[in-house]
């Protein structure tokens, strides 16, 4: 089966050896394999993507976590859920509520064939939402809404996340959290059409530019901020000429950008797609 290894921590001399060696020695074969060296962090990161028996992933596991200790690395071996189990997801916000409402009732409708397992904030404006569907929520921010990652990479172990959902989540995840749950597993939400319109404003910046056509992009996440080429679905809506800003963010946050997140995140968990290299690619059973 697919088994996906990260390995995070402070950068060092001949940390990837070891995690390599060993998978090779136990017959893994590497289909993948990237490493990182972000020097204004001090931060190694190694993602590998192995076949490995399905039956032997827990020794895998137990056996990279010694590794990891030994050279100050926080390693996590992942395959995603087979046999009928449903992948459980996180699902992240800020304020707005229609994009996690939208995804929590696919889900209860069978739509999309997923266990929402917690919902994460970084304000508390989406907790109703969570109680609503009888969902364990936490909040990870300040007073500011600045989040406290540690506490928030914590919880998406203690539920045993496979995909982070980021479901109109304001803030930039860092790099050793994207690489600690690299390979696929964060899908973010952006409020407008990649590569085209990134940042915190799209709506206003795509108005300014006079464009008729909006939209918002379901994507992978990696370390660069929107990077266009994780793309795993667009929508997009018509606004007449003349018309306001103000209603074209009440149609795109309240239509568009919910669908766009569900129809995203059911292409993710179904199977359909998935990342390789940095690429999003059609899964091949």
């Amino acid at each position: 089966m697919q088994v996906i290894v990260t390995a995070v921590g402070p950068d060092n001399v001949r940390l990837a050896d070891p995690i390599i060696h060993h998978v090779t020695t136990q017959g893994a074969n590497i289909g993948e394999i990237q490493m990182y060296d972000h020097d204004e962090e001090a931060l190694f990161a190694m993602l590998l993507r192995v076949e490995f028996p399905k039956d032997q992933v827990a020794q895998l596991r137990d056996e990279l976590t010694q590794i990891g200790d030994l050279k100050n690395l926080s390693v996590r071996v992942w395959a995603p859920p087979t046999n009928g189990r449903r992948p459980r997801l996180a699902i992240c916000t800020t304020y707005l509520p229609e994009t996690s409402l939208a995804l929590l009732r696919a889900i209860r409708d069978g739509n999309v064939a997923a266990t929402p397992a917690v919902m994460i904030g970084n304000r508390a404006s989406c907790r109703g939402i969570a109680e609503q569907f009888d969902v364990p929520w936490h909040l990870v921010g300040d007073s500011r809404g600045e989040p406290d990652n540690d506490k928030l990479v914590e919880l998406l172990d203690q539920y045993e996340v496979d995909y982070v959902i980021l479901a109109r989540y304001m803030r930039v995840l860092p790099a050793a959290v994207c690489w600690k749950y690299a390979g696929g597993r964060i899908v973010n939400l952006h409020h407008g059409l990649l590569p085209s319109f990134p940042g915190f404003r799209p709506y206003h910046d795509a108005y300014a530019g006079r464009m008729l056509t909006y939209g918002a992009t379901c994507h992978f996440i990696v370390p660069e901020l929107d990077a266009g080429n994780q793309t795993i679905y667009q929508s997009t809506f018509q606004a007449m000429p003349g018309m306001k800003l103000d209603e074209i963010k009440r149609i795109g946050q309240e239509d568009n950008e919910p669908h766009c997140l569900v129809e995203g995140v059911r292409r993710v968990v179904s199977g359909e797609i998935q990342l390789h290299f940095h690429r999003v690619v059609a899964h091949c059973p």
